[in-house]
């Protein structure tokens, strides 16, 4: 293993690629409420080219992401990009006027956002493409096998290399691996919410790659909370961390198959972000975070 490799937790399996577990989501980067440009375009693209600086090689995004504007911050801080960067994206939602998400999911749609997201990344292919659902309760059915077909077909054409899903149930899952090989699921999980535990499993046994969003908690309420419960701040303390590092790093124990991709708007949270994966967690550790489990249920819900 790497120093890279030993630093950014290891690395695991992104379709025909290797990726560090440690990785980067450029979300943030787009102005407020994920819409328009950043708040400080220079310290924007100071992130993105200290991310790849220190190791990274896994950077989500999605052309959606301040209506492009994060996609052009992707391709003026790193292109030409690094050999080995695998750049990730997402279809099927667009922004509305208002910065509202609306579907943009209809088949021909998926393809459009595809290459919308190439041209603006100004990218030959992706390293694979996330069908985002907009409701994960939604029961898969003949339109999730028309949105996988034209996934599918855009890999055959060489525009992808890896076919992703987000935002989805077990039940999605189970029924595109009966038709495609599927790279990895984003999906939401972090100590404060555990609903996508059943995925997680699903994909540990099927060596899919599980990439949390929102890793410490939905922004505002939740990651406060999560990020000032007392129990997690004593067993920082001890471990010589913080509590966002011990939530992080809770993520890359807790299987060996889980991808990080925290985002921030500063060179320094992305430090700690990616120190993450050097804290260990000792047995004692893991029971108190297990005890303490899910962090919302101990600190007044979700």
């Amino acid at each position: 293993m790497s120093g890279n490799e030993r630093e950014l937790g290891g690395s695991f399996a992104l379709g025909p690629r290797r990726v560090h577990r440690a990785g980067y989501g450029a979300m943030q980067l787009a102005g407020d409420g994920v819409f328009g440009p950043p708040r400080d375009l220079i310290e924007a693209l100071h992130v993105l080219r200290a991310a790849v600086a220190a190791g990274v090689d896994h950077i989500d995004t999605a052309q959606y992401y301040g209506a492009g504007t994060v996609n052009q911050l992707i391709r003026e801080a790193l292109y030409p990009y690094p050999e080995g960067l695998a750049i990730v994206s997402k279809v099927a939602v667009r922004r509305g006027t208002d910065g509202g998400l609306l579907r943009f999911d209809e088949p021909h749609e998926l393809r459009q956002g595809i290459e919308d997201n190439l041209a603006t990344l100004g990218a030959g292919r992706l390293a694979a493409v996330n069908l985002r659902m907009m409701d994960p309760s939604e029961t898969p059915g003949r339109q999730f096998d028309a949105q996988l077909a034209a996934l599918i077909q855009a890999r055959e054409e060489g525009l992808i290399d890896g076919i992703g899903l987000s935002n989805i149930s077990r039940l999605h899952l189970l029924r595109a691996v009966d038709q495609t090989e599927v790279v990895c699921v984003q999906n939401l999980f972090n100590l404060a919410d555990l609903r996508s535990l059943d995925v997680l499993t699903e994909c540990e046994a099927r060596r899919i790659a599980f990439v949390p969003f929102c890793p410490l908690g939905l922004p505002g309420e939740q990651r406060h909370r999560l990020l000032t419960d007392p129990m997690l701040a004593t067993l920082a303390a001890r471990l010589a961390a913080t509590p966002a590092q011990i939530a992080l790093a809770w993520l890359l124990d807790l299987a060996p198959n889980i991808l990080l991709i925290p985002g921030t708007r500063s060179r320094a949270h992305l430090a700690e972000n990616l120190g993450a994966a050097a804290v260990p967690l000792d047995g004692a550790a893991r029971a108190e975070l297990t005890r303490h489990l899910p962090f919302a249920r101990a600190t007044g819900g979700r």
